[in-house]
């Protein structure tokens, strides 16, 4: 597999890695304690819990390539290799491709450039497709090879995501990783010699909820087919849980309700699911059971801002909430306010030239509402008018001139609850 190109010092890289090949310009290495008909010796064991416990690539990837100039003590790691067949076609195709190339540049600046820029060409081409929709794509391919290595799992099972934590094995923590694909949980660790593997179907978890007690301050619990499973120790638990409440939902709707996955075509192709996705899904599924609006409303974004109350004369602080079909807005404060706008009924929407940062939407009966202190509400202006053809520039004028008085004495013909 190809990698970013990243910066190693060979000085202290030595200690770990063995020289299988080189020339001017590029180096092949083993992992020491790597032997390709299994073992290793204690080397081998300690390498191994050593890159366990540093999430190293070397753990499923014991070969790589180096870039390498002349006198310099800094290389660039380029590729690297589940086993010797993998890294050696790579390093025939540097050969093949690139050394002729390298010759004919005067400094070893620009012969560096120029490798950097080819391996990044084809990282590039090869995850155009598979990583586009991945926060970071370097990472999650590293993961990805991770996956399939240790859980031999199909090659069409797709990985959503993954994070560090700690499974419990009766009273001892094993820290490691866990992956979450579209039909597997998926725990790996492997410490000093001890190596844990851990696939749960989601159709056959029947319990999942996050729980506490006097070991754990908090946890992941995970039931299946009688038998308990705990996970801790994560950085981000609520997100975590709200991904795997959610892979286990569609496992079961996979099976019971197949009319529904018909219908969407991101949930009926699990190669579409991201942990992207999934984190907009479960947003826009609260943003519509808040307000209660159709369960196919998506939520587009979200904004910090005012909303002015014209019966009690003051600025409530809260978000506005857009849809394809509605603009609401709910309070931060404890006295809820919540105001739900059809686009359809909405025929201006404006700004204030002052400081305020002001959105001001009409609909029809004379009502209008004032948002202030609204970031990029420039934009937001934009996007609403495209949204629900508001008026043109001759009626927002005609309306502005009587703005201030509508909003003075505006009674919402929406859900506003004080």
């Amino acid at each position: 597999m190809w990698l970013k190109p990243e910066e190693v010092l060979l000085k202290n890289a030595l200690k770990l890695w063995l020289m299988e090949r080189s020339n001017d310009y590029f180096v092949l290495q083993r992992r020491r304690g790597y032997v390709e008909e299994g073992g290793g010796g204690l080397t081998g064991l300690l390498v191994g819990t050593l890159d366990s416990v540093l999430d190293s690539t070397a753990k499923v990837a014991p070969f790589r390539i180096l870039h390498q100039t002349p006198d310099s003590q800094v290389y660039l790691s380029i590729a690297c290799g589940a086993n010797r067949e993998e890294i050696t076609k790579h390093w025939d195709w540097l050969e093949q491709n690139i050394m002729k190339t390298l010759s004919v540049f005067d400094s070893n600046e620009d012969i560096t450039h120029f490798v950097q820029g080819k391996i990044r060409g084809l990282i590039a081409e090869e995850g155009r497709h598979s990583f586009a929709k991945e926060d970071d794509p370097e990472k999650f391919r590293e993961a990805l090879l991770k996956f399939g290595k240790c859980f031999g799992l199909p090659e069409q099972e797709k990985l959503v995501t993954y994070y560090s934590c700690s499974y419990w094995k009766g009273r001892v923590p094993c820290q490691g990783w866990l992956y979450l694909s579209t039909n597997f949980l998926s725990f790996y660790s492997f410490l000093l010699g001890s190596e844990i593997k851990l696939i749960i179907s989601w159709d056959a978890v029947s319990k999942l909820e996050k729980t506490s007690n006097v070991l754990l301050t908090e946890s992941i619990h995970v039931c299946s087919q009688g038998e308990n499973h705990y996970f801790s120790m994560f950085l981000h638990i609520n997100e975590t849980y709200l991904l795997m409440e959610q892979l286990a939902n569609y496992a079961i709707k996979r099976l019971f309700d197949k009319e529904t996955f018909a219908n969407d075509p991101i949930l009926d192709d699990p190669l579409q699911i991201t942990k992207r996705g999934l984190e907009n899904r479960a947003h826009s599924e609260q943003f519509s059971a808040f307000f209660r609006l159709p369960k196919e409303e998506t939520l587009k974004e979200v904004h910090e801002c005012f909303l002015w109350v014209p019966f009690s004369h003051f600025n409530t602080h809260g978000k506005m909430c857009v849809s394809e079909n509605y603009v609401c807005f709910a309070s931060h404060d404890g006295n809820l306010c919540s105001v739900i706008i059809p686009l359809r009924e909405v025929v201006a929407i404006d700004k204030t030239n002052d400081s305020s940062k002001s959105v001001i939407i009409s609909i029809k009966g004379k009502t209008a509402f004032r948002f202030s202190e609204v970031k990029d509400f420039e934009q937001l202006v934009a996007k609403l008018r495209l949204k629900c053809g508001a008026a043109s520039t001759q009626c927002h004028d005609i309306i502005c001139v009587s703005l201030w008085s509508i909003l003075s004495k505006a009674h919402s013909t929406f859900s506003i609850h004080a």
